[in-house]
């Protein structure tokens, strides 16, 4: 049986892009070397090298640094800025952006990571995962400005995410349909498992942390206890799955339909995903798969971020369950 690779497949979609130079394609090349590289330490976590634990460092968002985590970053930053095919590389390890030297070669991509999402699973063997986003620079000369790094979500050129899980498998969107690859370990390639992705329009499953009840408005509880209560709706009451791995319960929402939450709470009024590297990304693969994404009252693709920290609430799904969301969260009167 014929089986097309990853990077059979991004040549070929180059090819119908008018003006293509190949410099796309040998970016996602590297991503894909990268993550590959990280898949195989991710498995062998445990028997290998000291990988899990703690660093003893803190990130700039606070949080404790997993072992896994920097080596991650690290990996990508080294491959990544080598490729020839960025001009600055953001991460959310790292507090500014890594600008690429005109001796290391200089290219017309604004590459954007979360290295290694979920690290608080790591050491417990729960999925977790790679988040990307690439965007084209756009200011003259070749200087990096806040007109390159805080781009409008819709701008992206492409968005994707790698989950290491029972597979690894790498899903990506160039805003023309959303594919998934898995990796043949045997072969050490990624080929085409999942052609031209579509979510449900509706699905009967919901995803969120509800140890955070407490500290959500009243709009965010009536909400999840629409969701929960039965009623003559078929596709209700709606089932409770969260792994607490962004890419693992986006990865489900997104085959099989349904609604990942997380809210804004008393804690984090702003939210606390980031807008940069988790919910803009994520925002391309869903609406490029049929799909929405919202803060509960905005487009994620309609907004440009002031910060390349910035966080927001995110809510991830199918379309008439982010619908229905909307209409909770907005103060409508006209709740379902």
């Amino acid at each position: 049986m014929e089986r097309t690779t990853l990077v059979q497949h991004i040549r070929q979609e180059e090819r119908t892009v008018p003006g293509a130079t190949g410099e796309f394609a040998n970016l996602m090349n590297e991503i894909m070397v990268a993550a590959k590289i990280i898949s195989n330490e991710v498995n062998r976590a445990g028997i290998g090298e000291d990988i899990l634990g703690l660093t003893g460092e803190t990130n700039v968002h606070g949080e404790k640094v997993q072992k896994l985590d920097e080596f991650a970053n690290n990996t990508f930053t080294t491959i990544i800025r080598r490729s020839g095919s960025v001009c600055a590389i953001t991460s959310e390890e790292f507090e500014d952006p890594v600008l690429i030297s005109p001796n290391e070669g200089i290219g017309k991509y604004i590459f954007m990571m979360d290295p290694l999402d979920g690290s608080s699973n790591i050491d417990v063997n729960v999925s977790i995962g790679t988040i990307f986003s690439i965007y084209r620079k756009k200011s003259k000369g070749q200087g990096v400005t806040n007109e390159d790094l805080l781009q409008r979500a819709d701008q992206q050129v492409a968005a994707g995410y790698i989950i290491y899980g029972s597979s690894t498998m790498f899903v990506y969107t160039a805003g023309r349909g959303v594919f998934g690859f898995t990796l043949d370990p045997s072969l050490g390639e990624f080929f085409l498992s999942h052609r031209d992705i579509k979510i449900p329009h509706r699905g009967n499953v919901y995803s969120v942390n509800e140890g955070n009840t407490s500290d959500w408005d009243e709009n965010q509880k009536r909400l999840v206890e629409y969701l929960k209560t039965p009623d003559t709706d078929p596709e209700r009451p709606y089932r409770l799955r969260y792994i607490g791995t962004l890419v693992a319960d986006a990865h489900r929402t997104l085959l099989k339909g349904g609604i990942f939450m997380y809210p804004r709470d008393r804690h984090s009024p702003m939210g606390k995903l980031r807008f940069s590297y988790e919910a803009a990304p994520m925002a391309l693969i869903f609406e490029s798969a049929g799909g929405r994404a919202s803060t509960g009252d905005k487009r994620i693709l309609d907004m440009t971020p002031t910060d390349i920290h910035q966080c927001v609430p995110l809510f991830l799904g199918s379309q008439m369950d982010i619908e229905i969301a909307e209409k909770f969260l907005s103060h409508a009167e006209s709740c379902p």
